[in-house]
């Protein structure tokens, strides 16, 4: 199975998260899982590429078994592209609709505001004045193993990392492991389908430091199994 890892870089990097270190982490879970993986920072082209499954124009081979969105929000650069967020938003909705299978992590739920289908897609996103995360550090995350076999058997951990704080999330989104902040959970996982494909969403992975907790490499290494399972 081949997988593509979408790296923020260019318009897609922000100062606050070491995208290439987290996608290399990624890509190593992946890999150790039998993926042959690819990381791409051409995000704009790669996206725009997903309308071409078998014959892309700039001649790439478009169609992974999983895409892997590991991307900051363009909006914070400065520098809007309405054509190319076009373009990609239409490679992304032609991938889902033939069934593909997406990944994404932790920032990921900021970007795409060029795609109005994205929240729904994801199932909840970072909303600025109201999202909001506590000081980095030492986190208890809460599983919640009889909801889902990628979780099943498995138990709470503690990992160093960011805690996504009231993000905006569905009514449907059934939470696979959360964290608690002022006496009340918040979901950071879970997994969902939109139309006939399968996604699943991280909100863990802040740094590489994130992926130093065996039970959260775990979760990934399943999630991707059973996205294209």
């Amino acid at each position: 199975m081949r997988a593509l890892i979408l790296s923020g870089a260019g318009r897609y990097a922000d100062p606050w998260h070491p995208f290439a270190e987290t996608s290399g982490r990624i890509a190593d879970i992946l890999r150790g899982s039998g993926f042959d993986v690819e990381v791409s920072e051409a995000v704009d082209a790669r996206m725009a590429a997903l309308a071409y499954p078998h014959d892309s124009p700039e001649g790439l081979d478009a169609d992974p078994d999983l895409l892997v969105l590991n991307i900051g929000d363009p909006a914070l650069t400065g520098t809007p592209d309405p054509e190319a967020e076009e373009l990609g938003r239409a490679g992304l909705l032609a991938y889902l609709a033939r069934g593909g299978r997406l990944l994404a992590s932790h920032v990921s739920s900021t970007s795409l505001r060029g795609v109005p289908e994205w929240e729904d897609i994801l199932g909840g996103v970072w909303v600025r004045g109201a999202t909001f995360h506590p000081d980095y550090g030492r986190a208890r995350i809460h599983v919640h193993p009889e909801r889902h076999h990628v979780v099943a058997g498995l138990d709470d951990f503690e990992v160093d990392d960011e805690r996504y704080t009231d993000l905006r999330v569905a009514a449907d989104v059934v939470p696979l492991a959360s964290h608690e902040h002022e006496g009340a959970e918040h979901p950071l996982i879970w997994a969902r389908t939109y139309g006939p494909a399968r996604v699943f969403y991280d909100a863990l992975g802040h740094d590489a430091a994130s992926y130093e907790s065996p039970t959260h490499r775990e979760i990934l290494r399943r999630a991707a199994l059973w996205l294209t399972a």
